[in-house]
């Protein structure tokens, strides 16, 4: 690795992280500060001296260096999350509008509370019919800007409360989710999988008090749409259809209502079982134009967090060296 210098040290800066599939963005953030909380290249050197044989601060302490990430990605979703550190936090907020690049598998034939596998069925529906011509067709209907109505188990909030808690608790929406406008740039099906794959529907399902609650959220939320999550033995023998789409989206939309909507117009039902975000602003898994930035592994962090591994010449661990390569530094 060549020799890299800055103006002064600390700094603040910002680097994209490829996030796995399973933790809450907030926990892989909270992972991330406590490494980034003993380096000296985002903490003054004084400070880090003062600390020495101290305890690590706790992943929820407050005060010391500032860390923030740029547009939260659901448990289920891997790929770009944007970590800001430092003064670079004020940044973030830009690529909360700025456009963003999604690869999605939607499973066809069953709805769930969430819009993908994380949740519990809602209903289900034929898909036999559906042809990889047929979502083709439709998804020119999805392009340019649209009218999208958020998932009602989102954090948007309506009166101060998360649409969240009205679905969990059983209370009647006060008025109808807001359609919100949103730009699809592009959208296109770049692999038909079929029956060939490892997916099926959830096995998680209500009980009679959460199927009450979620019937009385929905009907605030979607016009007649009941909770059924019986299945038919025959039906669950079968493998429903499945396929991948890529997407270039404007800031505020949501794919899992982009999937959720589509296998809606196909005459069935559908929910996401993938999600990746492989560009946000500049910063990609796969970069491809000059100025675009990839990402820090996250196996690169786990490693850290247990055994520092390799000090270079200049003192830089393995996890400083590698984010050091992808910094874009903010000097104010």
């Amino acid at each position: 690795m060549p020799k890299i210098s800055f103006p002064s040290l600390p700094i603040s800066g910002l680097f994209g992280l490829a996030k796995p599939s399973g933790p809450t963005s907030m926990s892989v953030i909270n992972d991330v500060k406590t490494l980034v909380s003993q380096s000296r290249l985002f903490v003054e050197a004084n400070k880090l001296e003062k600390s020495k044989g101290q305890k690590p601060p706790r992943k929820h302490a407050r005060g010391g260096v500032k860390i923030g990430q740029g547009g939260t990605l659901d448990p289920l979703a891997d790929g770009v999350l944007v970590v800001g550190v430092g003064k670079a936090t004020k940044k973030l907020s830009d690529f909360l509008d700025c456009t963003k690049e999604y690869r999605t598998t939607c499973l066809l034939g069953c709805e769930t509370d969430t819009y993908d596998s994380e949740g519990a069925r809602v209903r289900t529906a034929p898909w036999q019919h559906v042809t990889r011509e047929k979502v083709e067709s439709n998804l020119v209907q999805f392009c340019g800007e649209i009218q999208q109505t958020p998932p009602i188990f989102s954090a948007l909030k309506m009166d101060g409360r998360p649409l969240y808690e009205y679905a969990r608790k059983g209370i009647p929406l006060p008025r109808p989710i807001e359609p919100r406008k949103v730009i699809v740039h592009s959208l296109e099906l770049i692999e038909w999988l079929g029956t060939d794959h490892p997916y099926r529907w959830p096995e998680k399902v209500f009980s009679k008090e959460e199927k009450k609650a979620m019937e009385i959220a929905l009907k605030g939320a979607e016009s007649d749409v009941p909770v059924n999550d019986d299945l038919d033995p025959a039906v669950v023998a079968q493998i429903p259809t499945a396929f991948i789409l890529k997407m270039k989206v404007s800031g505020g939309t949501y794919v899992r209502s982009i999937v959720h909507d589509l296998a809606h117009s196909l005459g069935s039902a559908g929910h996401v079982v993938t999600l990746t975000r492989s560009r946000q602003g500049r910063f990609a898994l796969e970069p491809r134009e000059e100025g675009e930035l990839d990402c820090v592994p996250w196996d690169i962090f786990q490693r850290a967090s247990t055994e520092p591994g390799d000090i270079d010449e200049d003192g830089w661990t393995e996890w400083e060296r590698e984010v050091i390569k992808r910094l874009d530094v903010i000097n104010t």
